[in-house]
């Protein structure tokens, strides 16, 4: 570690890894990602999925090269006029020059006269531009003079399509711009230099920059596009994890500028002190990433791959390229708080030293309380529902939604979103007559066929992704399992959703405790013990409940959400766990140090003192960055963002500031069991001393 800190430092070779860093990201940035994706989250089920199978077996059909676009016309519950039916005629002939075919087929009137639907053929069309110029024009035709009150909303497979994709329209940029706003504005607050703050900002910028690059190509190395949402989330993560980094060497290195008089010795100690902590964290947020590559759905392991790269780029940058900046520069990149070799350490008399030795007064009663805290929050978690239908996941309503709405109003629920049966041709008669009787199915019709295999179109009566319509599914698969020879394959909306609820359980229920396993591993390793690894992760499990907890409060009573997302438990606990043990591992680790010295007590209040500052303010910009996650339209992103930001708060304001380090008082020198505490060597200097104290010693 001596020699690779002397060469990051020395003023000979200093310059070298800059140099190379600055190559390397020139040649990155000249080739690019290579992808020219903006797509939409797809659902990313396994091609084993029954629902993906039916999709497969559809494409023989006649009508595989098509697709179609659903256009409702209503007086928002009003019965329609005669006017009102002849205006739609009228538009369904304007609407022909767009179809497949030329022809639009008259529309379905409701049974209660509120609403008339209008089914479009359409060719199949996989650019998202090409597909938003359609739709603006399927919009302008389908409400052009028709009589006041009466309006076209489009929906179905096609409306959704594009409104998803125009909520990451520009997305990349608005969090992008929000975050840096953000970071930079809590750098200013926290260094209160007016130039300090550039240097971390510009090189994690970079980081950031180079992370969605290298992040593309290594997932199109193992077949996977990444997607706006992944895209939005692994540049949070790297602004997040990456200024954490940057913020705790440049702390360590403010300190050894106090203790040493040159600034390429105090940058070498400062990077003995931080990187094994940086390295162990961001090891620990990798490993755990990459516990999603053993995920069913293809969105988890691309967010996997993705994070652990872009964590991997941003610890580098941190430990690498940043203090080759920061040498660049003088002590005087500090003004106006300069730190100056041979001045006192503010921090043994500043806030964090006098909590903790609050704290180690009365460790239990503390512990307690802080245990109290977390519990009581954490009694919300028992009340969490998930599951959010497709017309529920966006916090602005776009016009698919409402148009889905008013389809499940007036006409049968299941109507916007069908479900298909394929089956072999010979048995389609009877299948259709035994998903007829089956309970929550409205209507079973005989489709095309290829003359080996048939569609089955079933309606069902229950709203699209509801609990009944999963029922139904299940039912549905049961009973045409039930007809021999027919090999009967159920799909649609609905059996994909099924499926993905499915899969998001299968993937928490497997990647969750290998989470858990690989931060404790990690934890054994960096400590040599297993009691401190033990209790810390036990703390950082509590605070994820209680931020459960705490977030499903909020979104029950101030955002009116009506359930978590599939996917928002798993990736939620997935970086709470992960970012949150960094914390305690910053803490420790330097509680470690000191404790060879000074004991378990004194070296706890010691690393409190040492790190509490940075470590509230990194915890405090990550909590904000993550929110920013909020500025997108969609509520998966917002669930995760605000549920991330409570938890890191508690533990960096609660966890980490006062229930470890009480668990630490309690326990003693057994806090490191089963290693116990050796003193540092003779020949070593104590940390703490003054700088004068060192010059005569």
């Amino acid at each position: 570690m001596r020699r690779l800190t002397e060469f990051l430092t020395a003023r000979a070779t200093s310059w070298i890894p800059l140099v190379l860093a600055l190559l390397a990201s020139a040649a990155l940035f000249a080739v690019g990602s290579g992808s020219t994706s903006d797509s939409a989250p797809g659902a990313g089920l396994p091609d084993s999925a029954e629902s993906v199978r039916v999709s497969e077996l559809q494409e023989s059909l006649p009508s595989a090269d098509s697709t179609s676009a659903l256009l409702v016309y209503s007086r928002d519950g009003d019965a329609l006029t005669d006017d009102d039916l002849s205006a739609i005629a009228e538009a369904t002939e304007r609407l022909s020059p767009l179809s497949l075919d030329g022809f639009v087929p008259p529309a379905s009137i409701s049974d209660d006269n509120t609403a008339a639907l209008v089914v479009v053929p359409l060719e199949i069309e996989t650019s998202i531009e090409t597909q938003t110029e359609r739709a603006v024009e399927l919009r302008e035709l389908a409400n052009e003079s028709l009589p006041d009150g009466l309006g076209a909303l489009l929906t179905g497979a096609e409306g959704f399509e594009v409104d998803l994709s125009a909520v990451f329209a520009g997305a990349d940029f608005t969090l992008l711009l929000t975050t840096v706003i953000v970071v930079a504005i809590l750098l200013i607050v926290t260094y209160r230099s007016p130039w300090l703050w550039i240097v971390p900002l510009v090189v994690i910028g970079t980081a950031d920059a180079l992370a969605s690059i290298a992040a593309t190509r290594v997932a199109a190395m193992i077949g996977i596009t990444l997607d706006a949402s992944v895209t939005g989330i692994l540049s949070v993560l790297v602004f997040g994890a990456g200024t954490n980094y940057a913020l705790l060497l440049i702390a360590r290195y403010r300190d050894e500028l106090r203790l040493v008089e040159g600034r390429r010795p105090a940058m070498a100690r400062a990077l003995r002190g931080a990187g094994p902590a940086v390295i162990a964290s961001g090891s620990t947020v990798v490993l755990s990433l990459l516990t999603l590559l053993f995920a069913e759905l293809t969105g988890n392991r691309a967010l996997g791959i993705a994070c652990a790269t872009g964590i991997l780029i941003a610890m580098v940058f941190a430990l690498v390229v940043l203090p080759a900046t920061l040498l660049l520069f003088g002590r005087g990149l500090f003004w106006p708080y300069v730190p100056r070799f041979g001045s006192d350490d503010p921090s043994s008399r500043g806030l964090w030293g006098r909590l903790g030795r609050s704290v180690a007064k009365r460790p239990v009663a503390v512990a307690a309380v802080g245990v109290v805290l977390l519990g009581g929050l954490a009694l919300g978690a028992t009340q969490v529902q998930t599951g959010l239908a497709q017309t529920e996941r966006f916090i602005q309503t776009p016009e698919a939604v409402l148009g889905q709405r008013v389809i499940a109003d007036s006409f049968s629920a299941g109507s916007g979103s069908p479900t298909v049966v394929i089956v072999d041709s010979d048995y389609a008669d009877e299948a259709a007559e035994v998903a007829a009787g089956v309970d929550g199915v409205d209507a079973a019709t005989v489709g095309e066929t290829d003359g080996t295999i048939t569609q089955v179109n079933v309606v069902l009566d229950a709203a699209a992704e509801t609990d009944a319509a999963f029922d139904a599914i299940r039912a549905l698969r049961a009973d045409l399992a039930d007809i021999d020879g027919a090999n009967a394959l159920v799909g649609g909306l609905d059996a994909q959703a099924l499926e993905i609820a499915e899969a998001t359980e299968a993937d928490q229920n497997l990647v969750i405790p290998l989470i858990l396993a690989l931060v404790f591993l990690v934890l054994v390793l960096l400590l040599r013990s297993l009691l401190a690894p033990l209790l810390l992760l036990l703390t950082v499990v509590g605070s994820y409940f209680a931020s459960l907890g705490a977030s499903w409060l909020l979104f029950q009573t101030v955002f009116d959400f009506p359930a978590l997302d599939t996917n928002v438990v798993l990736l939620s606990f997935l970086f709470l766990v992960a970012l949150g043990v960094d914390y305690n591992i910053f803490l420790v680790t330097r509680a470690n140090e000191e404790a060879r010295e000074l004991g378990t007590r004194q070296g706890m209040i010691r690393a409190l003192a040492a790190t509490g500052g940075v470590i509230t303010s990194a915890g405090i910009l990550l909590a904000a960055v993550f929110a920013v996650l909020g500025v997108l339209p969609l509520i998966t992103l917002t669930q995760i963002g605000i549920i991330v930001c409570v938890g890191v708060l508690l533990d960096t304001l609660l966890v980490r500031t006062v229930v470890v380090p009480a668990l630490a008082f309690i326990a003693g020198d057994r806090f490191w069991w089963p290693r116990r505490l050796r003193a540092a060597d003779a020949a070593s200097t104590p940390r703490h001393r003054a700088p004068q104290e060192q010059l005569q010693a």
